[in-house]
């Protein structure tokens, strides 16, 4: 191997002098021609303005920028140097949801329709006469007579039931209230002839009026006693149902007093009185009419049974007992039949002695 250690190194340890080699070759070959020409002042463009905007408040003064100047990027804010935070991308819109619309009933306004009213039951029939004679010669009360012993009596029993039906009504038995049974133990004991006197004496109140029904089918007595024609009656009603028990009825020229005959006679009259027709035919007489008063003039309660079935369909009784006849047997035992109905009087006839020594109509003038 050559060794090259002593091999000359230009200058090494003396300063150089003179001009460098880079400086004698640009000069050696004329390399300052090879720069380019200078440019003429009025080529060059005027120097454009532009605004730097510092914060959307701060305007800053317009600055010259060359026009072979770097464009360079604002520099921002130090307080609008933090990123601003990206704001959240709204939810995608759900697609419309398809509601069917839903059907709903038309809202009715609630009107309390009243109950139809039952059509009054009036008795048109022509007015019969009652003869009053009569009615004197057998002791019964007589219409626009003078005021007795016998019609104070019956007013103070008339006031009593009146009184009772009125309470039964308010207490809700409805049409039974206006429906008095008066019957007796045994035949003779004066049953017919306290219906009669109840009849005419109720026939006398002013807001009341009184339908007497004969419910003795066996012996009718009724008829005779007032004087009055016969005809059909309560039972050909209960047999057959195109009869109308109101087109029975007979009008009296009594005001406010009317009469139902028996009808025919039959043996079937307490099977009848059982059907389910009786309720609908009884409450016909008193349709509409909440003042009438039905008093029913039934056979002994011992000697028939017709007594016993009527006994469902009304709201009072009175047991007529004879005071020197009927025992306290009998008049057990008729209650016990009775005993369908719920309020059961008992009624004293033919008393000729008073305790007390009361006499009615003396204070009107009658002293017999």
């Amino acid at each position: 191997m050559t060794e090259q250690t002593k091999i000359p190194v230009p200058n090494e340890g003396e300063e150089a002098k003179g001009p460098s080699l880079i400086e004698r070759v640009v000069r050696n070959y004329d390399l300052v021609q090879l720069s380019p020409a200078p440019i003429p002042q009025d080529l060059i463009p005027p120097v454009a303005k532009r605004r730097r905007y510092r914060r959307a408040d701060e305007v800053v003064e317009d600055a010259e920028v060359s026009p072979v100047a770097e464009v360079t990027t604002p520099r921002p804010d130090p307080v609008a140097a933090k990123p601003a935070a990206a704001k959240p991308k709204p939810a995608p819109e759900p697609a419309p949801e398809v509601v069917e619309p839903e059907v709903i009933a038309p809202v009715t306004a609630k009107v309390n329709v009243p109950a139809p009213v039952a059509v009054p039951v009036r008795f048109r029939g022509e007015k019969q006469p009652i003869n009053r004679q009569h009615l004197r010669d057998q002791g019964l009360i007589v219409p626009e007579g003078t005021v007795t012993a016998l019609l104070e009596e019956v007013r103070i029993v008339k006031r009593q039931l009146l009184y009772n039906a009125s309470q039964l009504g308010q207490q809700g038995m409805g049409p039974a209230s206006q429906r008095i049974l008066v019957c007796s133990p045994h035949p003779g004991e004066g049953k017919s002839y306290t219906s009669v006197n109840l009849a005419l004496a109720i026939a006398a109140e002013k807001e009341s009026e009184v339908l007497l029904v004969d419910a003795d089918f066996a012996k009718p007595s009724v008829l005779s006693m007032l004087g009055l024609p016969g005809g059909p009656g309560l039972m050909d009603a209960l047999a057959n149902p195109d009869i109308d028990a109101a087109e029975c009825v007979i009008t009296t020229d009594v005001p406010g007093l009317w009469v139902l005959p028996a009808g025919n006679a039959t043996t079937s009259d307490s099977e009848f009185l059982s059907s389910s027709r009786t309720a609908a035919v009884l409450d016909r007489l008193t349709q509409g009419a909440p003042h009438r008063i039905i008093i029913f003039d039934s056979p002994p309660a011992l000697a028939a049974s017709p007594a016993a079935e009527l006994a469902k369909y009304v709201g009072q009784a009175v047991l007529v007992a004879r005071a020197d006849r009927t025992g306290q047997g009998s008049l057990e035992d008729a209650v016990s039949l009775l005993s369908a109905c719920p309020n059961i009087q008992l009624l004293l006839n033919a008393v000729h002695f008073s305790p007390s020594g009361r006499r009615f109509g003396s204070y009107y003038g009658y002293g017999g």
